[in-house]
């Protein structure tokens, strides 16, 4: 497997992911990024959304919903240090919506520029879990 890269999801409370993998494709700051073995070292933050990873054993491609966090890429190794990290098959679809329309609310009766912001940032997380349950959804 000379064409591989080591892969590490972490968050706060527990590590998600670690192995072997040909490629991984997550969403970064400025856009969604592909990351194969040999990539040029990278430090960036991340968006909510998800983090697709081909393992190198040919095993199904995994799919890790993340809330934001940092990446950092050395040519062997991708690092992903979540704030929060859910394996595509224990989201919970009725939750995810639940906060949607609880952020989408929120957002309206914000009075203050704070509480706006945190209302947008809690409600593109909530979209991003739907987007990631969707997707893992399309793929059965």
């Amino acid at each position: 497997m000379a064409h591989t890269i080591h892969v590490d999801v972490v968050s706060a409370e527990e590590a998600i992911y670690s192995g072997e993998a040909e490629f991984v494709v997550l969403p970064g700051e400025e856009g969604e990024l592909g990351i194969y073995p040999k990539h040029t070292s990278l430090i960036t933050r991340i968006k909510p959304g998800t983090v697709r990873i081909k393992p190198a054993d040919g095993a199904e491609e995994q799919l890790i919903f993340v809330a934001g966090g940092i990446l950092e890429v050395q040519p062997n190794v991708v690092t992903v240090l979540a704030d929060t990290a859910i394996r595509g098959h224990d989201l919970d679809e009725a939750k995810a919506l639940e906060a949607h329309k609880l952020a989408q609310e929120n957002l309206a009766n914000r009075s203050g520029k704070m509480e706006y912001a945190e209302a947008l940032a809690e409600l593109a997380q909530a979209a991003a879990q739907i987007a990631a349950i969707r997707k893992l959804r399309q793929r059965k």
